[in-house]
């Protein structure tokens, strides 16, 4: 009764018997999420399978009183535009493939209205760009190679590319040394992107 992306873990109901039927029941049932946000590297997919690019990330003072109120003023009633590589779909094709296609500037985001209702700093981690770079991986490299001709749009969600900028991120002593790692707990209703 739903999907996860392909970075995502956690539970799924799955229906049996008559109760398939009902599976519509269940699409608007609230979630609660566990994710972190690594401050200093951005992706176009939002997670470790996206292109990236370096940003920004000083020392940014009282940077988890910051945080804590960053949350604070994304929690209630929120309207956000779906990401560019989401299922989304407009006019007749997934966001994602839009995305891919390099045809975004035919077309108009759609926005997704959501509730949060609590969303809570849980706690900031340091580590070295060594050791995100080689989680990164680590976590690209348990998806298994996509090699069905009817997804060739999405090359195999560009990983020889994104093992090369993690790479980049890795070995490029121009950057900071370390990273901090944001960890973040959320309950919102149904279909909200995290």
């Amino acid at each position: 009764a739903g999907r996860l992306d392909p970075m995502a873990s956690g539970k799924l109901l799955i229906l049996i018997g008559d109760e398939c039927k009902n599976q519509t029941a269940y699409h608007s049932l609230d979630k609660a999420y566990e994710f972190s946000v690594l401050l200093g590297v951005s992706s176009d997919t939002h997670d470790v399978l996206g292109r990236l690019t370096p940003v920004e990330a000083a020392n940014i003072p009282n940077l988890e009183s910051q945080l804590q109120a960053i949350a604070q003023t994304l929690t209630g009633d929120i309207e956000l535009p779906y990401p560019h590589f989401s299922s989304k779909t407009v006019q007749g094709n997934p966001l994602h493939v839009w995305t891919l296609e390099g045809r975004l500037g035919e077309i108009e985001i759609p926005t997704k209205a959501s509730t949060i209702y609590s969303f809570e700093l849980k706690n900031i981690e340091t580590k070295t760009r060594e050791d995100v770079a080689a989680e990164a991986r680590t976590k690209i490299d348990t998806i298994p190679e996509v090699t069905d001709p009817s997804k060739s749009l999405g090359n195999d969600f560009r990983r020889v590319d994104v093992r090369k900028d993690w790479e980049g991120i890795r070995t490029d002593t121009s950057l900071p040394e370390h990273f901090h790692i944001a960890h973040f707990h959320c309950i919102a209703s149904s279909g909200t992107y995290m």
